[in-house]
């Protein structure tokens, strides 16, 4: 049963209002300035199983169930759709060939999470050089185990991702003492932030230098899988991967054989191309692997963040002005270059 419900801000009948689709999932909070965005359009909310209705007549559909692929299927019923916002950095999850063909404008929460996920990247990588894993594990065991410990500054970090996200990472690693460089479309020097940008097609060429190697890159036919078995055996046996873009940018088959084997030291892990993880998969059991929930960006107020950010969006769409954060469909993110 779908689960859909009008909310009218009482607009006299025959005036013109663009009306607002919102995708929401079961139990997730509602975005707390509704009353705001009812002020400027009719909004209605639907859960996945009844988009096909709800999208019928509506000029914008919002994505707070950012992860949602329902759009697809829905969309022969989008006959008047002229704008989609994605409530996420990544679009993947929801972009199809005849949306990428239309004239649909499609917008995301670029800039959102860019801080957030910085933080995380660092976290990840004190973690690691700290041991703050294994001394939690000691601890369990009631076990006191005097270990020396990695010096973190003047360390290496490839950041696969030059994008936002990317940026604010390189610069807050930088500002701590590490030595950062990038890797994205286009390789070059002299990078604000990176200094040098290697091609990301070409990793085996370059993944050997860093100790730490952070995952940012959107989710693209190009960038699936990148992280396979050959960048992989390139890598440093010292090497601590870090994955806060997307599960499938990596083959998980052949990072659990690398882990296993030593090929490299650990693998801090945030994204996973199975979510939830089954019980099953070997990363659970794995000593060498560290797991979080897909939550690095997802700081105190993110929700309120994301909802602030689309009523501004729908403010400037609403009087005619330029959207921000309108998604390239063919690259699948917003171009920043």
């Amino acid at each position: 049963m779908s689960n859909i419900s009008d909310a009218h801000s009482g607009v006299p009948s025959g005036t013109q209002r663009p009306r607002v689709v919102v995708l929401e999932a079961e139990g997730q909070p509602r975005p707390f300035n509704l009353p705001e965005i009812e002020s400027l359009a009719d909004v209605t909310f639907t859960t996945a199983d009844g988009l096909a209705r709800a999208a019928k007549g509506a000029d914008v559909l919002f994505l707070w169930d950012f992860f949602s692929s329902a759009l697809k299927d829905a969309w022969p019923h989008a006959d008047s759709l002229k704008w989609v916002h994605v409530a996420a950095a990544g679009v993947d999850a929801m972009m199809f060939e005849e949306l990428r063909a239309s004239d649909v404008v499609v917008t995301n929460a670029h800039g959102t999470f860019d801080r957030p996920i910085a933080e995380f990247v660092l976290a990840s990588i004190l973690a690691h050089d700290k041991q703050l894993h294994r001394s939690k594990a000691l601890q369990q065991q009631h076990t006191w185990q005097h270990r020396e410990l990695t010096p973190t500054e003047g360390s290496h970090v490839l950041v696969v991702g030059t994008g936002g996200i990317g940026r604010a990472t390189a610069r807050l690693l930088r500002a701590v003492g590490l030595e950062v460089r990038g890797a994205g479309r286009t390789e070059r020097d002299g990078d604000p932030d990176f200094g040098t940008v290697y091609n990301s097609a070409e990793l085996t060429r370059y993944v050997g230098w860093a100790d730490h190697v952070v995952l940012i890159a959107p989710l693209t036919e190009q960038t699936r899988n990148m992280l396979d078995a050959g960048v992989l055996a390139a890598m440093k046996p010292t090497a601590h991967l870090i994955n806060v873009g997307r599960g499938a940018l990596v083959d998980e088959g052949a990072l659990v054989t690398a882990l296993r084997k030593g090929l490299i030291a650990a693998a801090s892990l945030d994204v996973f191309s199975e979510e939830p993880v089954p019980a099953s998969h070997p990363f659970w059991d794995l000593e060498n692997v560290h797991m979080s929930a897909h939550m690095c960006g997802d700081v105190v107020g993110w929700r309120d963040t994301l909802a602030r950010q689309f009523l501004a969006n729908l403010e400037r769409w609403s009087s005619g002005g330029t959207l921000d954060n309108v998604v390239n469909k063919e690259r699948g993110y917003v171009s920043t270059s």
